[in-house]
Formats: C-alpha cells, sequence, structure tokens
C-alpha cells in the first residue's frame, strides 16, 4: 500500500501519459495515493526551447481539476521534477514558490549543459571519469539550491553509460556519494528509490541499495518510493521489492510530501 510520487504525463515532453490513464493504473495497482511530478527542466540545450518545460499554471490548473474528480476517491497530491543546474540558482526558487506544490524532486538530467543520455556525453571519456563528473555536478547543485524536497535518482547516469552498472559501484565513488549524502541531510532534504532501475534492466533501484543504506547509516530519515513511470503500465513498477529493500536498508517508514513537509508512513 505505497505512494507513488514520481510520475509523469502528457505534460513531460517524454511522454504521451493521459492522467485519468495514469490515475487508474495507481488504483488497480492497489496504490495508497500518488503525486504527478511532470518535467520542468529550464534552458534544456535542444533546438526546441519547450523540451522539458510545461506551462505552469495549466499544469496547476489541470491537477487541481483531477484533484476534485477523485477527492473522494484517491488521494492525488502536485509535484513536478525540477531539472538543476547551477547557473539557474537565482531563477528556480521562484518557479517552485510559484504555487502551492505538495513536492519537488530535484534531479540532475543534464552535466555541464550535456544529458548523458545522448551517447555523445560519454564520447572521449572513461566511463569512471562520466560518471564522476556526474556526481561531483550534483554537489555543484547542492551548493547553490535548496528549493526541493528530495534529490532524484542519484545514479541515473548508469542507465545510459556504455556498460551501465556492469563496472559500477557505490564503492568506487564512495567519497563524493557520501559528501552528496551527508549534504541532504544536512540540509534536511531526502532522497528517493526510484524502481525505473529495474526497468531499464539494470537489476537495482536508483540509487543502489548500498546507497541507500549508506544514506541511512549516515541518518538519513527522508525516503520517498516513485516508479519514474512516462506510461501507465509502469505505474508502480517493481513496487513489490520496495518494502523489503528499504527494510534491509534500516528504514522503518517511507515518506510522502504534502504541502512540502514530510509525512512518514510505516512500511
Amino acid at each position: 500500500m505505497l505512494w507513488d510520487t514520481h510520475m509523469h504525463t502528457y505534460f513531460s515532453s517524454d511522454s504521451e501519459a493521459d492522467i485519468h490513464g495514469m490515475v487508474k493504473a495507481a488504483m488497480d495497482a492497489g496504490l495508497s495515493g500518488i503525486c504527478f511530478t511532470d518535467h520542468m527542466d529550464i534552458d534544456y540545450p535542444c533546438d526546441k526551447p519547450q523540451t522539458f518545460f510545461f506551462d505552469l499554471p495549466e499544469y496547476y490548473q489541470k491537477m487541481t481539476e483531477i484533484q476534485a474528480e477523485y477527492k473522494d476517491i484517491f488521494p492525488i497530491r502536485i509535484g513536478m521534477e525540477l531539472g538543476l543546474q547551477e547557473h539557474l540558482k537565482d531563477r528556480l526558487p521562484g518557479v517552485t514558490d510559484a504555487y502551492p506544490l505538495d513536492f519537488v524532486i530535484g534531479s540532475s538530467h543534464l552535466v555541464h549543459g550535456f544529458d548523458p543520455y545522448y551517447p555523445e556525453y560519454f564520447q572521449g571519456k572513461e566511463e569512471d571519469c562520466a560518471y564522476r563528473e556526474y556526481f561531483e555536478s550534483i554537489l555543484e547543485n547542492l551548493a547553490v539550491f535548496d528549493c526541493f524536497d528530495v534529490y532524484g535518482h542519484i545514479d541515473y547516469i548508469v542507465r545510459y553509460g556504455p556498460n551501465q552498472n556492469q563496472f559500477y559501484s557505490y564503492g568506487k565513488f564512495a567519497d563524493v556519494i557520501d559528501e552528496i549524502l551527508r549534504t541532504l541531510i544536512q540540509k534536511g532534504k531526502g532522497i528517493e528509490i526510484n524502481t525505473a532501475g529495474f526497468k531499464y534492466g539494470l537489476g537495482h533501484p536508483h540509487p543502489t541499495e548500498q546507497i541507500l543504506k549508506r544514506y541511512k547509516e549516515l541518518g538519513g530519515e527522508i525516503i520517498t518510493v516513485g516508479a519514474d513511470a512516462h506510461r501507465a503500465e509502469h505505474v508502480a513498477f517493481m513496487f513489490g521489492k520496495v518494502p523489503e529493500i528499504l527494510k534491509a536498508a534500516g528504514f522503518q517508514y517511507y515518506t510522502v510530501f504534502r504541502q512540502r513537509e514530510a509525512e512518514f508512513y510505516p512500511l
């Protein structure tokens, strides 16, 4: 009876998902509730400036209508997945403050202006060096941003690496990952367990089980759950594994946000 608090609809340019279809999928999966978190990546390096950018007033109005429609049937909350880039430090807080959102995922989709989704990012780089640059860019973002609640899919980059996670491990990057986790905890921010790693054939969530455990060892308590679904059939993807993974990492609770405040639910 988990909440899925990372999902995308047609408001995200990489999704065509119908909102009602996502709600139905969540109800069919027996979830306790959901939060929509469509992509807001300002200044995405593309010839189409609206890529990963939605009309916030239209989005908020539509989502509040959906909330009202399902008010007595199924809990729905409104959020966004905010793409963090260091040079946007003065702009993004105004975006998240413009409307009374429930939840903001801060994510790194870009590394110094380049998206690891595209193979070009890895050209001329050793895979480990490319991964380290990604993690170090997270630290750069954390130095200037507070306008989010959890950091999304911390090892997102391994989805797209030349060898994915074949040669990747927490241990290789423990120094920088531990610094990320310590900084998040110090700031009162959380992380998510993102089950899309299973969808991408990694055999692990984002971040890996070792990182989830390390976050808890360092004193982290805020952990949200999301499938990163862009289609209805991926809502709650592999959620059957989540309680076991989180309990093995030391968690007894998971987190859902309402009006940017953390609520804790037993696993």
